[in-house]
């Protein structure tokens, strides 16, 4: 496959996961006698952009269907990080009652909601109707449409000129990742900024994450990448800071290249020195990977085969993406995992894609006095291990396979 975004055919294996199914479509019971749509889930990257992407294989409208069951606030640490982003770009970009927020992949409003309380005017857009459904509930105003540039300008002619654009997350879940760039520098005013927060590629390498890698993720960002991305697409890149969410992060700020009303700071470059001090120009950099994921599987399936013929019990908490690709990778089924737990109702009675274990409350789940709880979300695992603390006192420890296995009660 040639890059997505320079085009270039000099692309090169950077780990291969096998075949899953798209990781958030969750099975009903009335399709469990039903056949699923699995797909190869191999990455690649490019030595002439240094875009880390998958092969493409999935539809877009299979991964982001009017039933998408990911929905932003039941993650309370996830709602704290966005009401204090809010604040923040408030106060340094001087938004109020005259200003127009708009996001991008806005979800359920988990953010657009502290934007809607400090009385500044807002537009989500978002693709998925069930997501969408939820915001409006909240009485925002959500357009249900994928972003490009065609969105861009429609919006852009009803007025919807943006002082900030926020794009939390969705910028690595776009397939056409010029266009998407490419609408940002239409809708943005000539002063406007554009923030993009999306896991850092150097943290995925580092700590071996390979399980955020899905069909929903057709890229691996690095700033390297971004950058030259932006700059090909009418924006350019003016400050960047690292976050801890979903295990190291990027927030880019950016605005249009015809403008640039911000002067870059000094963090843009000091990043970019220290990518290129990684290697990510370098094709050692990418090497090596494939046996460090290896392992992790080879250490989760031990750990799960010793508990079953010791007689322990495991189940599992958060029936999230990143879960589905190490349950699907590694080949599990419900002899190794009995159930995986999730707060979220529309997965509620569902089954994981794949490997068909069961989605059940946390009330079901603890009442079967589990040995272990494979904590999935390790991005979350301190929120989570809180929460069901109450498994010590019959002794259930906690689990995390990723960066590597870890037992802890």
């Amino acid at each position: 496959m040639n890059c997505r975004h320079c085009k270039s055919a000099q692309t090169r294996p950077f780990v291969d996961l096998g075949t899953a199914p798209p990781s958030n479509s969750y099975v009903s019971r009335s399709q469990l006698g039903q056949p699923e749509r699995w797909y190869p889930l191999q990455t690649i990257w490019c030595s002439e952009c240094f875009l880390v992407q998958t092969d493409d294989t999935a539809e877009r409208g299979e991964l982001f269907s009017e039933d998408y069951a990911y929905f932003s606030s039941f993650s309370t640490s996830w709602l704290r990080h966005a009401e204090a982003y809010v604040g923040d770009m408030v106060q340094r970009f001087g938004l109020g009652a005259g200003s127009m927020v708009v996001e991008v992949a806005s979800n359920d409003g988990y953010l657009l909601q502290y934007v809607k309380q400090r009385g500044i005017p807002c537009l989500g857009v978002e693709p998925t109707t069930s997501t969408a459904e939820a915001a409006r509930a909240r009485g925002l105003q959500v357009e249900e449409l994928f972003f490009g540039v065609d969105t861009a300008d429609a919006l852009l002619n009803r007025g919807f000129a943006a002082d900030l654009m926020a794009a939390n997350n969705v910028l690595a879940h776009v397939p056409d990742i010029n266009d998407f760039v490419s609408g940002f520098a239409r809708l943005l005013k000539s002063g406007g900024v554009a923030t993009f927060e999306f896991p850092h590629f150097a943290s995925l390498v580092a700590h071996c994450q390979f399980d955020t890698i899905y069909h929903e993720h057709y890229s691996y960002l690095s700033l390297t990448a971004v950058n030259r991305i932006f700059a090909a697409n009418g924006l350019s890149v003016f400050d960047v800071s690292r976050i801890p969410t979903h295990g190291g992060s990027l927030r880019v700020f950016a605005q249009r290249a015809d403008t640039r009303p911000f002067a870059p700071t000094p963090a843009v470059a000091a990043l970019l020195a220290e990518e290129l001090a990684l290697g990510m120009t370098d094709a050692r950099y990418y090497s090596g990977f494939q046996q460090r994921v290896e392992k992790i599987k080879n250490d989760f399936v031990d750990f799960l085969i010793t508990a079953r013929r010791q007689g322990r019990s495991v189940h599992a908490y958060g029936a999230a993406a990143k879960g589905n690709t190490l349950i699907n990778y590694a080949g599990l089924k419900t002899d190794l995992i009995a159930s995986v737990a999730d707060m979220n109702p529309a997965k509620a009675g569902k089954f994981m894609p794949g490997s068909r274990i069961p989605i059940v409350s946390k009330a079901e789940m603890l009442a079967a006095r589990p040995d272990y709880v494979v904590i999935l979300p390790w991005n979350l695992r301190e929120e989570i291990a809180g929460d069901l603390a109450g498994i010590k006192d019959w002794g259930g420890k906690f689990v995390t396979a990723v960066p590597g296995l870890e037992i802890w009660g």
